[in-house]
C-alpha cells in the first residue's frame, strides 16, 4: 500500500470517527448541552461574517467612487469566505495553539478572508492605500508577495486588517485578511492550487520549474498591460 493510500484511509477513518462521536453526542440524554457548547463558536463565526460585510461595503464604496470620478472600476470582483471549521482546527493543531474559541480569535488572522481581483497592479496599491487610510481601520500586517514573490512564483498583496463591528452588546474589533491580485495572478494561483495537490506526479521538480516560469510570464504580462494603459491615459 502506498503512502498516499495509507494517508487517505487514515483521513477517511478520522472523518468516520468524528461522525460517530457527533452522533453519540446527539444521542446523549441532554444533546442540548452539546449545542450550548457550540454556541460560542457559532457566535464568533457570525461576528467574522459581520466583519466581512463591513470590509466589502468599504471596498464597494471605493469602487463606486472610482466609477463616478474616473469612469472605470478599479477591481473586477470581490470574493469572501469564512474558513471551514475543520481547516481552522487543523491549522491550530499545526501551530500548536490551544483548541478553544478564545485561542482561535487571538491567534488566527485569516478566519475571515476577502480576495479582491484587480485589472492592474497600480490599482491594487491605490485601493489598498485608500482602504487602510480610513480612520476606523487598523493595519495589522502587510505581506507584499507582488514586490517579493514567493519562491514558487506566487504573487499577491496580503493585508491583515483590524476592523470594528457594532453589535447590540457594543463595538468589537475583528481581524480580516484581504488579498489583492490581478486577474492574471489569480488565474495562476487558482491553477497552481489545483495541480500541486495531484498525487504521484513524476518529476515534480520539473512541474515546479514550469509553474515558476508561467508565473514570471504572467508577471511580465501584467507589467506590459500596465504600460499600455499608461500610454492610453497619457494621450487622453
Amino acid at each position: 500500500m502506498s503512502y498516499t493510500d495509507t494517508k487517505q484511509k487514515q483521513e477517511e477513518r478520522s472523518v468516520q470517527e468524528l461522525n460517530f462521536q457527533f452522533n453519540d453526542m446527539l444521542n446523549t440524554e441532554h444533546p442540548e448541552l452539546i449545542l450550548k457548547e457550540a454556541q460560542p463558536f457559532l457566535d464568533l463565526m457570525m461576528e467574522y461574517q459581520c466583519a466581512l460585510m463591513e470590509v466589502e461595503t468599504k471596498l464597494k464604496v471605493l469602487n463606486e467612487e472610482f466609477a463616478s470620478k474616473y469612469q472605470r472600476n478599479p477591481f473586477e470582483s470581490i470574493k469572501s469566505r469564512i474558513k471551514e471549521p475543520l481547516s481552522i482546527i487543523n491549522k491550530m493543531k499545526r501551530k500548536s495553539f490551544p483548541l478553544s474559541v478564545e485561542s482561535m480569535e487571538k491567534n488566527l488572522f485569516d478566519i475571515a478572508g476577502i480576495r479582491v481581483i484587480c485589472s492592474f497592479c497600480d490599482d491594487i496599491y491605490a485601493i489598498a492605500e485608500l482602504l487602510t487610510k480610513q480612520d476606523d481601520i487598523i493595519l495589522v500586517e502587510v505581506k507584499d508577495y507582488i514586490k517579493n514573490p514567493k519562491p514558487n512564483g506566487y504573487r499577491s498583496l496580503h493585508l491583515i486588517l483590524d476592523i470594528p463591528i457594532f453589535l447590540s452588546s457594543g463595538k468589537k474589533h475583528m481581524k480580516v485578511e484581504v488579498q489583492f491580485r490581478t486577474i492574471a495572478m489569480d488565474f495562476w494561483a487558482s491553477l497552481e492550487h489545483k495541480v500541486k495537490y495531484k498525487k504521484d506526479v513524476e518529476h515534480p521538480e520539473d512541474i515546479v520549474a514550469e509553474l515558476k516560469e508561467c508565473a514570471d510570464v504572467i508577471s511580465a504580462m501584467d507589467c506590459r498591460m500596465q504600460e499600455i494603459r499608461n500610454k492610453i491615459e497619457g494621450n487622453i
